[in-house]
């Protein structure tokens, strides 16, 4: 075993867990589930089976990842923040294998007490304020708040704030690095 489970996590049968990863208290890690190197899993975190998640993602406390999700490289997954992943949940109607997909692309933070209703992915290096229901596709680069969750305005892989000029291009503010608008999205240069 190459990843630290503390003694209270609950870890089912045909999981795949990378090296270097940390499943902290209270966490269950259901069947068939598959979690890259150097995670970092919270405390009274759910995550349903067949969950991917890639390598470097951050779970933070009392996090649900349903079934039907999966989250590339980096991400980052604030407090209490849940996906869903039936559009029509009813207790006395059974939709398992109904479940809807959701892809949450690399880099991509999504913030405390965020909703992702299911089926709507999230673009790389996009980012989530606290509270947000995002109930549409979100782009790369995106920054979205409210609920339902709009965007208003750009960050970048960084996670600051782009402002961009007359030509359309806006500098990070920490890495100095460029990136450009161009037919209502954004890419690094």
């Amino acid at each position: 075993m190459n990843y630290f489970s503390h003694s209270t996590a609950i870890i089912d049968q045909n999981c795949s867990i990378g090296e270097g990863t940390k499943i902290w208290h209270f966490s269950h890690i259901m069947s068939n589930c598959s979690i890259g190197n150097d995670c970092n899993i919270g405390q009274n975190v759910v995550i349903s089976p067949e969950v991917i998640l890639g390598n470097n993602v951050k779970v933070q406390n009392n996090v649900s990842i349903y079934t039907g999700v999966e989250c590339e490289d980096d991400v980052f997954l604030g407090p209490s923040m849940v996906f869903t992943n039936v559009v029509n949940p009813r207790s006395a109607v059974v939709r398992r294998g109904q479940y809807s997909k959701t892809l949450v692309k690399k880099g991509a933070s999504i913030g405390a007490n965020a909703t992702i209703v299911c089926g709507h992915d999230i673009g790389e290096f996009a980012f989530i304020g606290a509270g947000a229901v995002v109930t549409k596709e979100v782009l790369p680069y995106a920054l979205v708040v409210g609920n339902p969750a709009k965007q208003i305005g750009w960050m970048s892989e960084f996670g600051h704030r782009l402002e961009f000029d007359e030509n359309n291009h806006a500098i990070c503010d920490e890495s100095k690095e460029v990136y450009e608008l161009n037919e209502g999205r954004v890419s690094k240069i």
